[in-house]
C-alpha cells in the first residue's frame, strides 16, 4: 500500500508500520458443534495450566509434595492445583425465574453479586474441596481461575490455605530496539452510531483529526504519525424492538440499516487514509458468545473496498512493528466486575494477565463457544499493550513483570458518552487521552 498523503498542500506523508494478525486462535472455522457440554473447555484449561503450575512449583515450595484433591491427608502439608469455584449467595439462577417465590426477590438489583458469605472451592478431576483460611479472598477471585495452593486438610475436611501461587505474567517477546521516531496507534470504542447519545459531529471531529483534515500544520504533522486505528466494539446501536423475528416493513428495514450505513461512510474516510481494525462488541450485529467472529464485510460496502480495512475477532491480537497488542471489547472485564471486586477497573486487567486467562468467567457466567480440545482464552505470550473497550472512564497503567515484562494496560472509555479516544506512542508505550468536545461558547 502506498503511503497516504495527509494534506495535499504540504505533501505530508503518513508513516507506516508492519502489521501481522494473530487472530487465528479466536477464529471458529473447523470447529463442529455436536451438542458438546462445557466440561471439555474446563478440562483443557486445567490440563494446560496445571502443566505450567507444576513446572513453577519446585521453585516455589520444593520441599512439598503435590497432591490431588482425592489424595489429601488430614494435617499433611502439600500443594494442590485445580480450578476455583466460587459459591455465591446472590448469583442469579435461571430456575429462580420460574419459582413460586418470585415475589420475595429484592426489588433493587445489586451493583454486583458479591456477598460476605461467599466462599471458594478448588476442584480437579478427582474431586472438590472447600477452602479455608484468610490467604484467599473470595472478593478477588472468580470461578474458572486455575491456581496452586499450599496448605493442609483440616479435621472438618476443608483445605486450610497457607500460600497461593498464580501463574503470573507469561513470557514476553522482546520489544524491538527503541525507535527514534514517534508512531501512534489510536484506540476508540463505544461509538454507538444510531443511538440517541451518539453525537455525529464528535465522531466527525475524530475522523478529521486522524485523517489530517483538522488543525494547523503542526497538528497535521502529528496526524501523519498515526499509523493505525483500533475500534474496540459497540460501533452501532440497532433498535432491539425491531428484532422480534417478524418480517420488517420497508421503513423499519431502513431504520435497521441506517446506523450501519452512517458508520460505513465515516469508516470509508478513515480507510482512505490509514489502516483500521474494527472489532465486534456485545451490541454489534455479530455472534453474541466469545470469541466473537469478525463483522461481515458486506455491512461495509464503502470501507471494505480498501485493503486498509480489517474486520477482526473479539478478542483481537496483532503485532505492529513487532509490538504485540491484545485486547477485547470489554465483555470479559465487565463480567469480572459483576462477580468480584477491585479498587479500579484497571486492576481487573492486571488480574487476568497474572491468571494468564482473558476470560476466566467463561463459560460459567460469560457466554463462549464450547471448544473441545483447547481454551483459546489462555494467554500464552505476554502482550506489550493490553486494552479493553467500553469502559466508564480512561485508565492506564504500566505493569512490570518479574522477568522484565513490560505491559501497557489501557481502559478505553465509551466514546459516545465521553468523547475520548486513546493515543499510544509505540516508541515508548506512553499513552494519553484525546478529548473531542462539541460545546461551543458564544
Amino acid at each position: 500500500m502506498e503511503a497516504m498523503e495527509v494534506d495535499s498542500q504540504t505533501q505530508l506523508q503518513r508513516k507506516q508500520s508492519a502489521y501481522l494478525s494473530l487472530d487465528e486462535n479466536f477464529e471458529i472455522q473447523n470447529e463442529v458443534y455436536r451438542g458438546q457440554q462445557y466440561s471439555q473447555i474446563y478440562f483443557a484449561r486445567l490440563h494446560m495450566m496445571r502443566t505450567l503450575l507444576y513446572s513453577l512449583a519446585p521453585n516455589w515450595k520444593s520441599h512439598l509434595p503435590v497432591c490431588t484433591v482425592l489424595g489429601l491427608e488430614e494435617g499433611k502439608e502439600c500443594i494442590i492445583v485445580g480450578t476455583l469455584y466460587k459459591h455465591m449467595k446472590l448469583k442469579p439462577c435461571i430456575l429462580d425465574e420460574y419459582s413460586k417465590e418470585r415475589s420475595t426477590a429484592p426489588l433493587v438489583k445489586p451493583h454486583n453479586f458479591m456477598h460476605q458469605d461467599d466462599y471458594l472451592f478448588l476442584e480437579d478431576e478427582s474431586g472438590r474441596v472447600k477452602l479455608g483460611g484468610t490467604m484467599l479472598s473470595p472478593s478477588v477471585y472468580v470461578t474458572g481461575v486455575v491456581i496452586a495452593l499450599h496448605g493442609k486438610e483440616t479435621t472438618a475436611g476443608d483445605f486450610f490455605v497457607e500460600d497461593v501461587l498464580e501463574a503470573g505474567l507469561p513470557p514476553q517477546i522482546e520489544r524491538p530496539l527503541q525507535s527514534r521516531e514517534d508512531k501512534y496507534v489510536v484506540f476508540v470504542s463505544g461509538l454507538t452510531v444510531g443511538s440517541g447519545a451518539s453525537n455525529p459531529l464528535q465522531f466527525q471531529l475524530l475522523v478529521d483529526h486522524i485523517t489530517g483534515h483538522l488543525g494547523d500544520e503542526e497538528e497535521q504533522g502529528l496526524a501523519a504519525d498515526i499509523v493505525h486505528l483500533v475500534i474496540a466494539g459497540n460501533s452501532v446501536e440497532i433498535s432491539r424492538g425491531l428484532l422480534n423475528g417478524q418480517n420488517l416493513a420497508s421503513k423499519d428495514q431502513s431504520r435497521l440499516s441506517e446506523p450501519i450505513k452512517e458508520l460505513d461512510i465515516l469508516l470509508t474516510q478513515i480507510a482512505a487514509s490509514l489502516p483500521l481494525d474494527i472489532m465486534p462488541g456485545s451490541n454489534d450485529p455479530a455472534n453474541f458468545s466469545l470469541p466473537q467472529q469478525p463483522l461481515n464485510r458486506c455491512l461495509f460496502p464503502g470501507s471494505a473496498t480498501y485493503n486498509t480495512f480489517r474486520s477482526c475477532t473479539n478478542p483481537h491480537c496483532f503485532e505492529l512493528d513487532n509490538i504485540r497488542f491484545l485486547g477485547t471489547s470489554g465483555q470479559n472485564i465487565n463480567d469480572l466486575t459483576e462477580y468480584s471486586e477491585a479498587k479500579d477497573k484497571i486492576d481487573f486487567l492486571e488480574r487476568t494477565l497474572r491468571w494468564r486467562h482473558l476470560a476466566p468467567t467463561a463459560p460459567n457466567t460469560l457466554g463462549c463457544y464450547p471448544f473441545t480440545d483447547r481454551d483459546p482464552f489462555l494467554i500464552g505470550s505476554c502482550p506489550h499493550v493490553y486494552f479493553v473497550g467500553n469502559q466508564e472512564k480512561y485508565e492506564t497503567r504500566l505493569l512490570k513483570g518479574s522477568e522484565g515484562q513490560l505491559v501497557r494496560l489501557i481502559c478505553i472509555p465509551r466514546f459516545c458518552e465521553t468523547g475520548v479516544a486513546v493515543v499510544l506512542n509505540m516508541r515508548n508505550l506512553e499513552c494519553h487521552a484525546l478529548t473531542f468536545g462539541t460545546q461551543f461558547s458564544s
